[in-house]
């Protein structure tokens, strides 16, 4: 089975070091914008072995459910099939794709941080979020 897409939704890949934080949240909260429309995924360049608690804690309190998620890998395979590769602070980990359009989201580092903390970098990332969304799919309006 292959992970590509169908062609009429574009694919964007989340990846930042853990794939337990900043990427799980850019996924989860486009995801569910997306409805849809856009084939969402995450990865880190080096996966943690469990989510961000404090993370997992915001996007729960604001109606988001990211139990079904997990840190997974980057794989050729999917960044590949990505249209976007949104990368968050991971630096000279992250494997550069040729062709690819690359973003780099410069948010802090949710790991060891509590809650309070985290609900700030959450929020950056959900306007983010909204604003990639609006780019790739057009909306028509009444």
């Amino acid at each position: 089975m292959t992970e590509q897409s169908p062609t009429d939704r574009p694919v964007v890949v989340f990846l930042c070091i853990h794939n337990a934080g900043r990427s799980l949240a850019a996924r989860v909260l486009l995801d569910s914008y997306a409805n849809g429309r856009i084939d969402v995924r995450s990865a880190g360049s080096e996966p943690a072995n469990q989510l961000n608690p404090s993370v997992v804690a915001v996007l729960k309190e604001r109606g988001f459910d990211p139990t079904m998620e997990h840190p997974k890998p980057l794989t050729d395979e999917t960044a590949r099939a990505a249209d976007v590769i949104v990368t968050m602070g991971c630096g000279d980990t992250c494997p550069v794709y040729p062709g690819k359009r690359y973003l780099d989201w410069n948010l802090e580092d949710p790991a060891g941080q509590p809650v309070e903390a985290v609900r700030p970098i959450i929020d950056d990332i959900d306007r983010r979020v909204r604003q990639l969304l609006a780019e790739l799919v057009q909306t028509p309006t009444p």
